[in-house]
């Protein structure tokens, strides 16, 4: 299997519904749930990865507080090279709603303090060759993101493809955030998009003709990804074939980074040299069932290929 690593943002979730309808200012209401949880893009993705018994290392780095002290005894000796930085740890409270969605209010926090000098620091290059790096929280990770040709660089240098999942950016999709999410996936050889933004990117309403337009702009063999929740994912192979898969039918409990897990099993199937059809398969049905339980659930610890056949 190839090696994996996760860069990006990892913060700390606090999630709390469902709550409809949304109440009045000066009011308060009684929710049913209530969840403290590692979050961000970076951190749903590692924690999947991790659930599925799946090597990855992961550049990250959090707030000098005690969410952040809590965020490095969860991952452990993963963590040891993570910068602590003097702000606080980024927070995301999430509200639930009964469909399953959710609204957010995020702190600035640590993220954009995240450097490429702290992702050198962390990751080993020389181990990752060959290998597939998760890059996430493009418009939170400000210092790094300025830093993205030079990230490229030592990616090219060392044999790593970069697999780009941006988020959403926090002022929407400006023509510059549009083109700037363009330029980056010039240098990355996997971009991992929902149906709003590959659409929005390519100004083409059709998901399958938006994957093309977004490939056809990206390196040789790159592979373009669009997931499409709940029906399912398309992709578009390095030699330009074509695969689709169907979403299971599950009853949706919380849809809170499922992207990101889609993310992180379709990942591991394809750094374990799995057919595209097979990847999106992995991808669809782990993310599924994690929307699906509560307490939040990946499957039992399982081999990449077994991953994509796990209900």
């Amino acid at each position: 299997m190839r090696p994996l690593a996760v860069i990006g943002n990892v913060n700390v979730d606090l999630i709390l519904g469902p709550a409809e309808p949304w109440p009045k200012p000066g009011t308060e209401i009684i929710v049913d749930h209530d969840e403290l949880r590692v979050g961000g893009s970076a951190g749903n993705a590692a924690l999947a990865l991790e659930a599925l018994g799946v090597d990855f290392d992961i550049s990250a780095n959090t707030g000098t507080d005690e969410f952040g002290r809590w965020l490095r005894e969860t991952f452990g000796s993963r963590a040891e090279k993570w910068p602590i930085r003097p702000e606080g740890t980024t927070l995301s409270v999430g509200i639930t709603h009964p469909d399953g969605e959710r609204t957010f209010f995020t702190t600035r926090g640590h993220l954009p303090r995240f450097s490429l000098t702290d992702v050198l620091a962390a990751l080993d290059g020389s181990r990752l060759s060959g290998g597939y790096a998760l890059l996430c929280g493009s418009f939170l990770t400000d210092d790094l993101t300025g830093d993205y040709p030079a990230l490229f660089d030592w990616a090219d240098s060392h044999g790593v493809t970069l697999a780009l999942d941006t988020g959403w950016p926090l002022d929407g999709w400006t023509e510059a955030n549009r083109q700037a999410t363009r330029d980056w996936l010039s240098r990355c050889g996997c971009a991992l998009l929902n149906e709003v933004e590959a659409t929005t990117l390519s100004a083409l309403s059709d998901a399958v003709e938006a994957a093309g337009e977004i490939k056809r702009h990206m390196p040789e063999g790159a592979i373009v990804v669009v997931k499409r929740g709940p029906e399912g994912a398309i992709a578009i192979d390095a030699d330009g074939t074509f695969a689709s898969v169907a979403a299971p039918s599950v009853q949706v409990v919380d849809t809170i980074g499922a992207g990101d897990v889609f993310n992180a099993a379709f990942l591991a199937a394809l750094a374990d040299g799995l057919p595209l059809s097979d990847c999106l398969a992995a991808g669809t049905r782990v993310a599924s069932r994690a929307i699906s339980t509560l307490p939040r659930s990946y499957g039992s610890p399982l081999s990449a290929a077994s991953a994509g056949a796990a209900s």
